[in-house]
């Protein structure tokens, strides 16, 4: 078998030869640029390349040196340069230096040398073809200290920076005066820093803008609350009761100069927003009506009766009387926003309280049916003063009703004990010793009462007996002295010391009050509806009784040689228990005990200077005597 073999001839590769073409390109490329480049170089070997300058300074050709040279004689700009800074119509003018800018010559001239010497051989190609195209201009190198551009700004800012004002209202006197609010201005001197430096890396004169805040105040204008508060002081203010009759408080009026006085200005937040508000300081405001309040206020009055015995009816001698109270807070409410609508008579906020026992009532309505009890003491030998004094005091409490459960107070209704109220000096006892003081004889009175409501059978809360016997409150209606009346005395001297008792049915109480001045009696009535009560009682009469003390004689500057007179009386000391028992439906409903306990008290008598033996003068006159119980 024979074996044919055939060879094929391959086609030579041309990828070679373009791979070969391109390196060779590419090395004669190569070649060319550093030629270009070196030869460049060595052509202006030691020397600035053409087309570069610094700041406009043409630098060709020049070395180092003599670029630093001519750069030093052609830029005076750190120092001929002006920077200017404006604010409105203020200008301020400084030159580089003083905003701490130095010019490096050297420096910059090098910078000019390295242009097409730097950032490799594309580098130095693009620099040198650059500056030989279209020039290059490079920047100065400059030194800034920023501390005295720093210090120069700050110089600046004293000029400039104003503080917030906001807007205020104050008085002169009675005169309101209004001042604007006003922006306030800080010179930012960071932000304004960095803008001087970009100028001053231009090396050409111009303008530094100042970065400026403003800063707007909260409150910018009051004139509204100013022209509300001359309105508040336009004219005096005056409060009135609201529906005022005759008898009744006020008006209280205040002039102006109070009124700028209790002015308040303050600021407030309305929906977020501050605003200034105008109006009488509130503390003042209640300063005042608290002092007027007890002008204003007054409780509820019952109607008074008396019982006419023979319709077995209550007949009205006084109307009721409603009550009323002072409201401080809506008053100041009020009060200040009558002001702000221009009013200046202004009614006060009054709560009122309707009286429990109207005119209209009846004695089939309170369960006042009969006389349950009365009882009548004597003041034989009283004064003309004392006298008054049981009289003013008593008839406060003619036609006095009390409610069932209540507890009556003596006191309340006998109310302020004055000159005012009719009130007359006359002898009291007081500090250990019987004095001349106003209301001297009320205590007949509450003896009075303590003795009806004693026998009526009704709870006694509250008592006090004096610290002395005194002889008016034993008395009897031939004007001898009853021991066994002793310990049922009753002192008031209110508030410190006060007579109280429970009405303790379910009727009402009606008190009735009388004086006979010829007779020198006070009786006390007592109208109810009887709930089957009675009394019985047993009194020690005085015991443990000890002797009033020796007389006592002091001189007096005020009486005339051998003149005398008595001011304190003697009584024996003595200690009485009084047993009270209260019956009803035949069985003991109650039992009390009232202890008295009395000081033996003193006679004083009194003389005048250079008065002999005023002991004899006494007994001669009858003074300072032995006491007669």
């Amino acid at each position: 078998m024979t074996t044919i073999t055939y060879h094929t001839r391959r086609k030579p590769s041309i990828l070679p030869q373009i791979l070969a073409a391109i390196v060779s390109g590419l090395v004669l490329f190569f070649g060319a640029v550093l030629a270009w480049t070196l030869g460049f170089q060595l052509l202006y070997a030691g020397r600035i390349f053409p087309g570069v300058s610094v700041a406009g300074v043409e630098l060709s050709g020049l070395s180092p040196a003599d670029a630093a040279v001519k750069l030093n004689q052609m830029l005076s700009y750190p120092i001929t340069g002006k920077v200017v800074f404006r604010d409105g119509d203020d200008v301020w003018v400084a030159a580089p230096v003083q905003l701490g800018m130095v010019f490096d010559p050297s420096a910059s001239a090098r910078a000019a040398f390295d242009v097409g010497r730097s950032d490799g051989l594309f580098g130095a190609l693009r620099g040198q073809l650059q500056a030989f195209g279209s020039g290059r201009d490079v920047a100065p190198v400059i030194i800034f200290d920023q501390r005295l551009a720093y210090t120069y700004l700050q110089s600046l800012a004293g000029e400039i920076d104003q503080p917030v004002v906001e807007a205020g209202l104050h008085l002169e006197g009675t005169n309101v005066v209004a001042t604007p609010g006003q922006a306030g201005r800080t010179l930012k001197l960071d932000a304004t820093l960095i803008l001087l430096s970009g100028q001053l890396q231009s090396f050409r004169d111009g303008e530094v803008p100042l970065v400026i805040q403003e800063i707007q105040p909260s409150i910018l204008d009051v004139s509204a609350q100013a022209d509300a508060a001359r309105q508040i002081l336009s004219q005096p203010m005056s409060l009135v009761v609201p529906n005022a009759q005759a008898g009744d408080p006020g008006p209280w009026t205040y002039e102006v100069a109070v009124l700028a006085n209790m002015l308040a200005v303050q600021r407030v937040d309305v929906g977020g927003v501050p605003t200034v508000q105008v109006g009488l300081n509130p503390n003042a405001l209640r300063e005042m009506l608290t002092g007027i309040q007890p002008a204003v206020d007054r409780a509820p009055q019952n109607a008074r009766f008396y019982y006419d015995d023979a319709s077995a009816q209550l007949v009205a001698w006084q109307s009721s009387q409603v009550g009323r109270t002072l409201d401080i807070d809506q008053s100041i409410l009020l009060i200040n926003n009558a002001l702000a609508r221009g009013e200046h008579t202004i009614p006060l906020q009054i709560v009122e309280a309707l009286p429990i026992v109207s005119d209209t009532a009846t004695a089939a309505q309170l369960g006042i049916t009969q006389n349950i009890g009365e009882y009548t003491s004597y003041f034989y030998g009283s004064s003309t003063e004392r006298i008054q004094n049981i009289q003013a005091a008593a008839e406060r409490f003619h036609g006095v009703m009390v409610a069932p459960g209540e507890v009556f107070s003596m006191g309340q209704v006998l109310g302020d004990v004055s000159l005012e109220n009719g009130f007359a000096e006359a002898l009291i006892i007081y500090g250990g010793r019987t004095i001349k003081g106003v209301g001297g004889g009320v205590c007949q009175v509450s003896t009075t009462l303590f003795r009806a409501v004693f026998f009526a059978g009704f709870p006694v809360n509250e008592r006090y007996s004096h610290a002395y016997r005194v002889s008016y409150y034993e008395k009897t209606a031939d004007g001898g002295i009853d021991p066994n009346l002793a310990g049922l005395d009753a002192t008031v001297y209110f508030p410190l010391v006060d007579f109280k008792f429970t009405n303790d049915s379910p009727y009402w109480l009606l008190m009735e009050t009388y004086v006979n001045v010829e007779a020198r009696t006070l009786t006390w009535k007592l109208y109810s509806t009887s709930d089957g009560r009675s009394v019985t009682w047993d009194t020690t009469g005085p015991q443990n009784v000890v002797s009033a003390p020796n007389p006592l004689f002091e001189e007096n500057t005020e009486l005339d040689k051998n003149q005398m007179k008595q001011v304190d009386w003697p009584a024996q000391g003595a200690d009485v228990n009084v047993t009270r028992t209260v019956w009803r439906d035949g069985s003991v409903y109650f039992q009390d005990n009232f202890q008295t306990h009395y000081e033996p008290w003193q006679a004083i008598c009194q003389y005048g200077p250079g008065t002999a033996d005023p002991e004899k003068m006494a007994e001669r006159k009858g003074l300072c005597m032995p006491p007669s119980f």
